[in-house]
């Protein structure tokens, strides 16, 4: 099979670009993503994304896991990552966070030419639907839709209040002209409409509207191999499906959007990488390049947990199943209630210090009790906070455990290598 453009990987990136580079129907697009549709229940309920973090089982979620860290005594992390039609975004908290100006200007800084607040912002612009509406700082109209929540639960407000009494300012807009504070977050949700009330992943923005259009084909539970390589140019796809293999030939572009994890190993297993590691796992060298792989900075984050009694927080008990059971019924009613909560509500940015000019510390509220990502139960109800750290200065890798391309990639983040991030 021939089209002008393949794309490797259905997730966030993937879907935008299947559906903007079809907008032109002179050409031709191929979408290949390793997972299914991103149109199940569990990814339509925003609650039950509870069900798909943990990777137990392995629903939508590729559930890596990384290298033993030194630096967290020789514990292995985990590392959910959405295996669907829409990537993370299918299995996420849904929040809205679009980052400080102040990063994308340190990266125009650094040499990424058109990568600072001025450039990126009209690009946030066109891609909202806002309950808010148009302003300097949002619009409506845009593929993806963003909600307020509409019935945070009291427990959240109250985290806020609490914020507040230690210091950290009120913020109803995390998006707007300053981050710092405490507040409610927006989400990405249907708030209107058929679908209201239901996760608006990357898929259901901009992707499942335009399933239809004759010359884009997505070709879904198909892992994508290896970029095929003919005098120095890459000319197609290598895919598999159970025991069939297929290459998919591209004239213009082959385009890699398997996310950080993904769009690395598939390179190496191409032969494109750092030499040594391709030479470790018996691949022919066909680009040596160094930087492939490196540089991978990950965040650490920490959770607090409480039980709580209250019967607006998240239980596995008999009482609390019940209470979820209901709103489950609620939540296809009117798409509102719990299951339309992103149960990570609340949260507030701060700074470690006096002397850090802007926040370095993420907060989230969460009604229910998490236990490294949802692996370790508690069926008592509660409540829990992450604190994160943000701008992280250790630095990770990833690899290759195997030269067979269903095996996991090698993932290192090297948590804590650099001493700048202890405290």
């Amino acid at each position: 099979m021939e089209f002008d453009y393949v794309i490797a990987g259905g997730g966030s990136a993937g879907c935008v670009l299947a559906a903007r580079l079809s907008e032109d129907p002179a050409i031709s697009v191929c979408l290949v993503e390793a997972g299914g549709g991103g149109r199940d229940i569990l990814i339509r309920a925003p609650a039950m994304m509870a069900a798909m973090v943990s990777g137990r089982p392995k629903i939508n979620n590729w559930a890596f896991r990384t290298v033993r860290q030194p630096g967290l005594n020789g514990r292995r992390g985990y590392q959910p990552r959405g295996k669907t039609l829409g990537g993370s975004s299918a299995i996420n908290a849904m929040l809205y966070v679009r980052g400080q100006p102040a990063d994308y200007d340190g990266w125009a800084d650094q040499g990424a030419e058109g990568w600072d607040w001025a450039g990126c912002l009209p690009y946030f612009l066109q891609a909202e639907n806002n309950v808010r509406g148009t302003s300097g700082l949002h619009a409506s109209g845009g593929p993806l839709s963003v909600a307020d929540q509409r019935q945070p639960s009291a427990s959240s407000t109250a985290f806020v209040d609490a914020c507040e009494e230690n210091q950290i300012p009120p913020n109803a807009d995390f998006n707007g002209t300053v981050q710092h504070g405490a507040g409610l977050y927006q989400v990405t949700q249907f708030h209107d409409g058929p679908h209201n009330g239901e996760r608006c992943s990357a898929a259901a923005a901009y992707l499942h509207p335009v399933m239809d259009r004759p010359n884009l084909t997505v070709m879904t539970k198909r892992l994508a191999e290896r970029v095929v390589i003919e005098e120095g140019r890459a000319t197609g796809l290598t895919i598999r499906r159970g025991g069939v293999r297929q290459t998919l030939k591209a004239r213009r572009e082959v385009i890699l959007s398997a996310g950080t994890f993904g769009s690395p190993q598939i390179l190496m297993l191409s032969g494109i990488g750092p030499a040594d590691e391709l030479r470790a796992q018996g691949i022919p060298v066909i680009h040596e390049s160094p930087g492939v792989g490196q540089n991978l900075q990950d965040h650490l984050d920490y959770v607090i947990s409480w039980t709580s009694k209250r019967n607006d927080v998240v239980g596995l008990g008999p009482s609390g199943l019940l209470r979820l059971a209901k709103a489950g019924l609620d939540w296809r009613k009117s798409g509102e209630g719990m299951f339309a909560s992103p149960m990570a509500e609340g949260g507030a940015f701060l700074r470690s210090s006096p002397t850090v000019e802007r926040p370095d510390l993420q907060l989230h509220f969460v009604i229910g009790i998490v236990d490294d990502h949802l692996r370790k139960l508690h069926f008592k109800g509660g409540f829990s906070c992450h604190v994160c750290a943000l701008r992280p200065h250790s630095r990770g890798t990833v690899g290759l455990n195997s030269a067979h391309p269903a095996q996991p990639p090698r993932i290192d983040p090297a948590f804590l290598s650099d001493p700048r991030d202890l405290p």
